[in-house]
């Protein structure tokens, strides 16, 4: 039973990939944590943000969904930084690869909830 946005795998998920995000953009070079890791944080934690919001919304479907999509986007944002990042250097290649992975794997996710949501 889904008695609270935390009940969706799609926030939990999501959650765990931005406490990530945020760790791993502390080390990157000083003047980056400001550009890059700032947009790359505030993309993956939108994420979640998103979810929960549009969960308190979820009496009317077509505002939960249009909450759901926005998550989506940010999912797809969160994955362009990611590799924006690999490629310069600033995460490894092997880890950047899980990550995007992983994000790719949330906005299907996210998807599924956007068309199931009765």
């Amino acid at each position: 039973m889904i008695a609270s946005y935390k009940d969706l795998e799609v926030y939990q998920k999501s959650y765990s990939l931005a406490l990530q995000i945020h760790q791993i953009t502390q080390k990157y070079p000083k003047y980056e944590r400001y550009e890059i890791g700032s947009q790359l944080r505030r993309a993956a934690i939108s994420i979640p943000l998103n979810i929960a919001e549009g969960y308190g919304k979820k009496e009317s479907r077509q505002e939960f969904k249009r909450f759901l999509r926005i998550a989506q986007g940010s999912s797809n944002e969160t994955i362009v930084l990611i590799e924006l990042s690999k490629d310069l250097g600033y995460v490894e290649q092997d880890l950047a690869n899980k990550l995007i992975e992983d994000y790719e794997v949330l906005g299907r996710r996210i998807n599924t909830l956007v068309k199931r949501w009765h």
